[in-house]
């Protein structure tokens, strides 16, 4: 291969480029899809604009529209194989019924999510959830009885304090809401015990994760509409104004394609990256996200609000590679038990040598 200057590019050249190129893209369009979905339930759930208080009608919503691209991409696995690739769904009351405790917590976690997003700006939803790890070095400790080391806490004790600094000066600004950092409470709750559920379920679903949202996603559409019901959102609904907007309709629909896109673009990064990277580039993507969020909405926060969004990111940061050395630190124990056991093995073969030369040689001689 040549470039613009007739100097040959090597082929090795030419792959490690098209690797970076790659994972560029993929991690743009992670930041892009996962900002922009922010930015688009935030106008759903709370815009002047539409004026609709139906968090849970636009929640249930979403997740239809997850169902139904699960059901069109796997007709497209099947037609054209060769341009889809999505495994085949199809609705087992057995596999409902066993996935049905995770969608619970998969309501919950969502739900909170977007009621946190409604009462509080985009530009403090990355503080207001940013308890998700120490609930789940919480939860891992109480369900699963691993603990953590003191320096992955040290860094969590960093998070809290960020935490109440930012709800803090989030008060300072004028604001604060008080509901909205209870439900981004229990947002991050949801969300480590979503992931710790998550691992125990997917083996159920042959642990593909596809599967395991289109079960979810079933079982979240029923669960919402009592919810619905009871919230009084279906007369809400019904007395909507825009209800037939076609460009409300195409928000809606959007937000869903978004919702769903945003798993896969998720499991697309830490395949082509790692799951440390994963991590990197959402705190990246968050801090990001702040300072787009105080551009757009003119939002003027004081020094100390800044202050506490370094300090959640310092600590999430800081737990993360924590975490990285800790793994690495194990799989290199890991390694070398297995380096030790092999040498024992192979001490044992050479033993056992000279006995079978002895016993062969006894067989010569009869």
């Amino acid at each position: 291969m040549w470039n613009n200057s007739n100097k040959r590019v090597s082929p090795k050249m030419e792959s490690l480029l098209s690797k970076y190129i790659k994972v560029a893209s993929v991690v743009t369009a992670y930041w892009v899809i996962s900002i922009s979905m922010v930015f688009m339930n935030k106008y759903l759930l709370s815009s002047d604009d539409l004026k609709l208080d139906a968090p849970l009608f636009v929640t249930w919503f979403q997740c239809i529209v997850t169902f139904l691209l699960c059901i069109l991409l796997s007709l497209g696995s099947q037609f054209v194989p060769k341009y889809v690739s999505f495994p085949g769904v199809k609705i087992e009351l057995k596999l409902l019924r066993a996935t049905l405790p995770l969608s619970i917590i998969f309501v919950c976690m969502i739900t909170f999510n977007n009621l946190c997003l409604k009462y509080i700006g985009v530009a403090f939803y990355f503080v207001g959830r940013s308890l998700t790890t120490v609930f789940n070095v919480v939860f891992t400790y109480f369900m699963l009885q691993q603990t953590t080391s003191g320096k992955a806490l040290a860094c969590c004790g960093i998070i809290i304090a960020g935490f109440f600094m930012g709800v803090d000066q989030e008060g300072a600004s004028g604001t604060l809401s008080i509901v909205g950092v209870i439900y981004g409470v229990l947002a991050s709750a949801s969300v480590a015990l979503n992931a710790i559920y998550t691992k125990k379920v997917l083996p159920l679903v042959d642990n593909n994760v596809w599967r395991l949202t289109y079960y979810n996603n079933i079982n979240a559409s029923i669960l919402f509409i009592p919810l619905m019901i009871m919230f009084g959102e279906v007369g809400e609904v019904v007395r909507f104004p825009l209800l037939s907007s076609i460009t409300f309709w195409n928000w809606m629909i959007m937000s869903g394609v978004f919702g769903f896109a945003i798993g896969y673009v998720t499991g697309l990064q830490i395949q082509v990256t790692s799951p440390l990277t994963h991590n990197i580039s959402g705190t990246a993507k968050a801090c990001a996200q702040t300072i787009l969020a105080c551009i757009y909405y003119h939002d003027i926060k004081t020094n100390l609000w800044w202050v506490s969004n370094m300090v959640v990111l310092f600590g999430s940061a800081g737990y993360t590679e924590v975490k990285r050395r800790e793994m690495n630190q194990q799989h290199n124990i890991t390694i070398a038990e297995a380096k030790k056991q092999n040498e024992i093995l192979i001490s044992l073969e050479d033993s056992k040598q000279p006995l079978l030369e002895d016993e062969t040689r006894k067989a010569e001689k009869k």
